[in-house]
């Protein structure tokens, strides 16, 4: 695994994120040497689901979206969840907080359902892109070339379709945040 040492990667989330897609790769973050910081909407802490139905644990919010800065982070990872994602795509601060790190060119990683918030903040027109395929017509009318694919890279931003590509997206999110950091 490549090493991203003095990195920090923003985490956008809140409640009902799918807890594996944002621990696995929280964890591959910081086993290759980075700092993970969650950021999110909510304050105090948010709970994590499994599936859509159970809760799962709960975790510490380390600063709320309001007041995140991209240029504070290297990189950002938007995991999926339905509940989590279906409201930041229509948070505004979210939206910004993802269109800072597209401005800047800073790798993008989401999962599953994650990459709504890419329609709602004007980002997905004409990106190649993967997801949970039940929001694959909502990103093919927002023009995306969707493809059924367990990760997809196209420039900054990577995709996966859902838990069973954690392995693949987590090192490939490692690997372009160290190309980055070079």
């Amino acid at each position: 695994m490549a090493d991203i040492t003095d990195t920090k990667v923003a985490f956008l989330l809140g409640n009902g994120v799918e807890q594996a897609e944002f621990t696995e790769p929280w964890d591959a973050v910081k086993k290759a040497g980075g700092t993970p910081v969650l950021v999110s909407p909510e304050s105090g802490s948010i709970t994590a689901m499994k599936g859509d139905w159970d809760h799962a644990d709960s975790f510490d919010v380390d600063v709320e979206v309001k007041d995140a800065k991209a240029d504070d982070y290297d990189a950002l990872v938007v995991p999926g969840g339905t509940v989590n994602a279906d409201s930041l795509r229509i948070d505004s601060d979210a939206q910004e907080f993802v269109k800072a790190f597209f401005a800047a060119d800073k790798p993008v990683a989401s999962i599953c359902h994650g990459p709504w918030i890419l329609i709602d903040a004007g980002l997905a027109k004409g990106r190649r892109m993967t997801s949970y395929v039940s929001i694959s017509t909502d990103l093919k009318n927002a023009g995306v070339t969707w493809t059924d694919e367990e990760c997809v890279v196209d420039g900054n931003l990577i995709t996966s379709r859902a838990p069973g590509d954690l392995e693949v997206f987590c090192s490939t999110l490692v690997e372009k945040i160290a190309a980055a950091k070079k």
